[in-house]
């Protein structure tokens, strides 16, 4: 009686590990799935604008050493021309100060020292930069050219790009597996491989923003022409293969 039911409990064992060993099997087979790359890419007009100002310091008098304008009432100018176009304050920060030993005579003996200071200035079209600079002693203005461009909504194109990206990869698996006669399943996993943004520089092809000769007292007509901003996202994705 005892070995009978000691033989069907092991019997029943024995069938509940081949059952578990089965599905482990079944589990372990390689799940069916694909895996593509999508690209997207976005070119932009920048909207933000940053040119780099030096103001110097001179003499109204350059023979006699006279007539010194400072560094301080072309900033005042500066800043007041900036007010006027109707930019906010934060538009305009100082970048670096300095200096330069003026030369008057033969020797090549420093006569004085005079003051220079630079400045990033934010506005969103050149036009802007022309209004201001017209309002500045042109002899104090040692240059202005273009430091950097940017745009005000670039996160918001970033995320669009990046889910044009996914698209593309979805997109590119659900014709792949259409010309095998198979169908996309769900997501699988999702990578995100390269992210590129491209800022080129502006072209000038005039002269830029303003002659800076003495004689120079009116802003120069400017002719800028701007690439795009190109934004370009790689992304990965696998599908299950139903």
């Amino acid at each position: 009686m005892k070995k009978g039911m000691l033989l069907s409990a092991l019997l029943a064992g024995a069938v509940a590990l081949e059952s578990v060993a089965q599905v482990k099997y079944i589990e372990q087979l390689p799940q069916r799935k694909i895996e593509v790359t999508g690209t997207a890419e976005m070119e932009v007009v920048p909207d933000e604008l940053y040119f780099n100002i030096s103001l110097r310091e001179y003499y109204g008098d350059e023979k006699n050493q006279k007539d010194k304008v400072l560094i301080s009432t072309l900033e005042k100018q500066l800043v007041k021309a900036v007010a006027e176009a109707g930019l906010p304050e934060k538009s305009l920060s100082i970048s670096g100060v300095g200096g330069y030993q003026n030369y008057v005579d033969k020797k090549k003996k420093p006569a004085s020292f005079l003051e220079n200071k630079q400045y990033e200035l934010k506005v969103n079209s050149p036009e802007k930069l022309d209004i201001i600079l017209s309002k500045i002693d042109s002899r104090g203005v040692q240059y202005a050219n273009i430091g950097r461009v940017d745009h005000s909504k670039k996160e918001e194109f970033k995320k669009q790009v990046k889910s044009d990206a996914l698209k593309a990869a979805k997109s590119k698996a659900e014709y792949l597996l259409a010309s095998i006669d198979e169908k996309l399943g769900k997501i699988l996993e999702i990578r995100e491989l390269d992210e590129s943004i491209n800022y080129p520089q502006p072209m000038f092809a005039k002269a830029n923003v303003r002659a800076f000769a003495e004689a120079a007292d009116a802003v120069t007509e400017s002719d800028v022409q701007y690439q795009k901003i190109k934004i370009t996202y790689r992304m990965q994705a696998a599908f299950e293969i139903k």
